[in-house]
C-alpha cells in the first residue's frame, strides 16, 4: 500500500506542521481548502475539524465535511483530503465531494492516486454511493489521477473568470 488514511489528531501534529510549512513556503493555494486553516493552535483546529465531520457549527449554507490526511510508509504527511456528505449548488458545479491535495515535494510519485482510491472508500462509509471529484481543466495531473480511479466525465463547469471546471462522478 503507497500510504494510508488518518484522522487529524495531536498524535500527528509534528507531521502536519512539516507539511503545512512546507506548503506555506511555495507560496501555492492550499489544496483542499481545509489545510488553509492557521494551526497555530492545533487542539482548537483538530476541534474545529471534529465539529465539521458532525454537521455542528458550520457556517450558513455548508454542509457537514471531513477531513483525513494521507501519510506514507515512513508516516509522513503526504497529503490531505476533504470530503463533503452533500452537495449545494455551487459545490455540485465547481467544488464536488472530494478535495485533496498532495504536498508539492511528493508529487508525481503516485500518492494522489492512492489518496483518491482511500477517499472513495472514505466517501462511501460516509454514505457518499457516487461522489463528485473536480479538478481544473489546465490540472492534467489530477484529470489521470480521477479517470484512473473510474472517473466518468460529466459537463464542464464555467466559472465567471472563464476558468473550466472538468467534472467527474466516481461510483463508491
Amino acid at each position: 500500500m503507497k500510504g494510508r488514511l488518518v484522522s487529524p489528531s495531536l498524535q500527528w501534529k509534528n507531521a502536519y506542521m512539516d507539511f503545512y510549512e512546507e506548503w506555506l513556503q511555495t507560496g501555492e493555494a492550499m489544496v483542499p481548502w481545509v489545510i488553509g486553516k492557521d494551526p497555530t493552535h492545533f487542539e482548537e483546529m483538530i476541534r474545529s475539524l471534529e465539529k465539521s465531520a458532525e454537521g455542528l457549527e458550520l457556517p450558513k449554507g455548508w454542509v457537514p465535511d471531513s477531513t483525513f490526511w494521507f501519510l506514507n510508509e515512513e508516516e509522513r504527511m503526504v497529503g490531505a483530503v476533504n470530503i463533503r456528505h452533500d452537495l449545494t449548488e455551487l459545490l455540485y458545479n465547481a467544488g464536488g465531494h472530494i478535495g485533496y491535495g498532495v504536498r508539492p515535494s511528493e508529487r508525481r510519485k503516485g500518492y494522489a492516486t492512492a489518496l483518491l482510491e482511500q477517499s472513495l472508500q472514505k466517501a462511501k462509509d460516509l454514505g457518499v454511493p457516487e461522489a463528485l471529484v473536480v479538478c481544473d481543466r489546465s490540472n492534467i495531473g489530477s484529470m489521470k489521477t480521477i479517470i484512473h480511479n473510474g472517473g466518468r466525465e460529466d459537463n464542464d463547469f464555467i466559472e465567471e473568470d472563464g476558468n473550466v471546471v472538468k467534472r467527474f462522478w466516481i461510483s463508491t
